[in-house]
């Protein structure tokens, strides 16, 4: 089987736990709203917090690729001035802000974006990073690149960074963290499909959206509920929200991602239209 491009994308730069789910419930009921900077070619909105405020990336009309905070109706840039083509990935209640840019030599680099100052974030001695959630207490989830061409996740609390590897995983691609230190992680197996993990700090239980090829667990929030993005053998690409414990399939355009999660049960993505733009959207359920 190929690589899933979910996974692609985040690699440029025996589990102790199984975890029984139902199959795929009945469509969610989704209130959408279409989100697109102003005069972008490609908007894509990865998180959001529980204030509304969301944070994602998009491509200018000459092709530069910037990052953004849309708040209050305002869309603010945020492009880490130690390198280009930044993306925001998490938002916490504070406006903290994680991500990654590209430096010069085209590597990854995961940063925080906090009370104006950017903060590269990775463990020493690493090969690329990015940051990709942040909680309410600042701790941050994300994964960084070995010297010998591995993946890893990782934990950062501010002081320390504590490497994550789910067991029997080719790649883990780190994820999300909400506010009681759950994870999500995206990992790859030995036919480098994506598959997901939630990690309490314990035990690592796998949350693959049934029936599909490749998934990949996005934003979790703080009742537990995850949102997906996954990818079916005839690549169709949809949205997933895993809520108490049942899957809900979700798509809307051609193709559709899910990203970031709320606990105001708001859910952040992206799609491509008949015309193949890429939008962000955000969607109630």
């Amino acid at each position: 089987m190929r690589k899933s491009r979910f996974a692609s994308c985040l690699l440029s730069i025996v589990l102790t736990g199984v975890a029984s789910f139902a199959a795929p419930s009945p469509a969610l009921k989704l209130s959408y709203k279409t989100i697109r900077v102003p005069g972008a070619q490609a908007t894509a909105v990865y998180g959001i917090n529980n204030s509304g405020d969301m944070v994602g990336s998009y491509v200018d009309g000459s092709g530069t690729r910037h990052g953004f905070l849309l708040a209050n109706g305002k869309v603010t840039n945020i492009d880490d001035p130690s390198g280009s083509d930044t993306y925001c990935f998490g938002i916490n209640k504070a406006g903290s802000i994680v991500g990654y840019y590209a430096t010069a030599d085209h590597n990854a680099q995961g940063f925080l974006y906090q009370k104006g100052t950017f903060t590269d974030i990775s463990p020493a001695g690493s090969n690329g990073s990015q940051a990709l959630g942040i909680n309410d207490l600042g701790q941050i989830n994300g994964n960084f690149g070995d010297a010998s061409g591995g993946s890893h996740a990782f934990l950062y609390d501010g002081s320390h960074y504590t490497q994550i590897d789910v067991p029997g995983a080719t790649y883990t691609l780190g994820g999300s963290i909400n506010n009681h230190g759950v994870m999500t992680l995206v990992w790859l197996d030995s036919e480098f499909d994506a598959e997901s993990s939630l990690y309490d700090g314990t035990t690592f239980t796998t949350i693959d959206v049934p029936g599909e090829e490749s998934s990949s667990a996005g934003g979790i929030d703080n009742h537990g509920d995850v949102v997906f993005s996954w990818e079916s053998t005839d690549d169709t690409y949809g949205g997933a929200l895993l809520k108490k414990g049942k899957f809900h399939n979700f798509h809307t355009g051609k193709r559709t991602f899910g990203y970031g999660i709320n606990d105001k049960h708001v859910i952040v993505g992206a799609f491509t239209n008949k015309q193949g733009t890429l939008l962000g959207f955000k969607a109630t359920y």
